[in-house]
């Protein structure tokens, strides 16, 4: 087996189908975030993105996106926006994994959303978690009966919520796939207020996070297209959200909903009508993504395992990486746990953020 690297932009046309074709070969990979349309739009915000290509004597067996920085670290290509992550390989492909890291320069390739079927990556998984899953494989229909019966209370509440809400504010309707670039800008200012209340860190500060989604927005393809839906009430928009879709996966990404509204529930109900949605266009499950709120356990009817670990070359250099990444990790965590350490850490964010788009 070659292993070769590329910038994302610079893979060929022939690997574009080759990487496509073996995303269809199996189902743990069906995820819009392993698709070659994402590592390109990354690629165009991150110079640290890159692509190996594994080959045999026949040609591609395996793609494996990754960000490569400084003294040999490595993350999933679009690391801390990307769900799903792992090398698209071939059914039943083993590979080596020094030999790969050592071919992509890395000392150590750190993951949090490692996908299932990893072979040799998931040898070094030290947390399992999973990804909570609306199941729509056998129709929405399907889908709602198993929600009622794991919470008929917390049915008969939604839909009270949507019965107000269609008195309060009009008739109630879904744009599942929303081309207006309002729809977007919407998103983006609803969220960056949510997150600011909420004293986390404001993705959309970020010019280049801003920057992928609009390149995603346009992104149409059967294995990655941005979809940002939008529920109105009336003439007025109560909730959006912008996702991603493979052929028969629904990543649910970045919701957000107006403030005003919020006692009607109506992020909840925009899920299920984009649930509804979905299942009509083939869609076989939609993924809320990891993470324990509330909503996501009420909603599931499944769930997607995960992986969160490493894996390195073993030297003295890859121990060392993953110490000063592991020391990192710890500080970050003493940071988030600190309320005042919080307040001057996204201070700090937004004054680089600013000077970013000064230049």
């Amino acid at each position: 087996m070659t292993v070769t690297v590329h910038t994302p932009d610079g893979l060929t046309a022939r690997d574009l189908t080759a990487w496509c074709a073996l995303q269809q070969s199996s189902p743990a990979l069906a995820s819009p975030f392993l698709s070659p349309q994402f590592a390109r739009a990354v690629g165009r915000q991150r110079p640290s993105a890159r692509v190996a290509v594994l080959s045999d004597g026949s040609g591609p067996v395996g793609y494996f996106p990754f960000e490569r920085h400084r003294l040999g670290l490595g993350t999933p290509i679009g690391s801390g926006l990307c769900d799903a992550q792992g090398l698209i390989h071939a059914p039943g492909l083993d590979w080596d994994v020094q030999e790969l890291l050592r071919a992509c320069r890395l000392h150590l390739w750190r993951y949090d959303h490692l996908t299932a079927d990893q072979g040799p990556f998931d040898s070094g998984v030290v947390r399992r978690s999973t990804s909570p899953v609306l199941d729509l494989a056998q129709g929405f229909e399907a889908y709602a009966a198993r929600l009622s019966a794991k919470s008929r209370e917390r049915t008969k509440q939604l839909q009270a919520k949507e019965r107000r809400l269609r008195r309060t504010l009009g008739e109630i309707r879904l744009v599942f796939d929303d081309p207006s670039p309002a729809s977007l800008d919407t998103l983006m200012r609803w969220k960056s207020a949510q997150y600011r209340a909420k004293g986390q860190v404001d993705l959309f500060a970020s010019p280049s996070v801003a920057a992928l989604l609009r390149d995603l927005h346009q992104t149409r393809s059967a294995d990655c297209s941005g979809i940002p839906s939008t529920l109105y009430a009336g003439e007025r928009p109560v909730a959006v959200h912008f996702g991603l879709r493979s052929r028969n996966v629904l990543q649910y990404w970045f919701p957000a909903y107006a403030p005003e509204a919020a006692r009607f529930s109506p992020g909840i109900l925009l899920l299920l009508k984009m649930a509804e949605a979905a299942a009509a266009q083939g869609i076989e499950y939609l993924d809320l993504g990891k993470g324990d709120e509330r909503y996501k356990q009420e909603m599931k009817t499944g769930d997607r395992p995960l992986g969160e670990g490493w894996v390195s070359t073993g030297t003295a250099p890859a121990k060392l990486r993953h110490a000063q990444a592991a020391s990192a990790q710890r500080m970050r965590a003493v940071v988030a746990g600190s309320p005042a350490l919080r307040r001057i850490a996204l201070k700090a964010l937004d004054a680089r953020h600013r000077a970013g788009r000064r230049s």
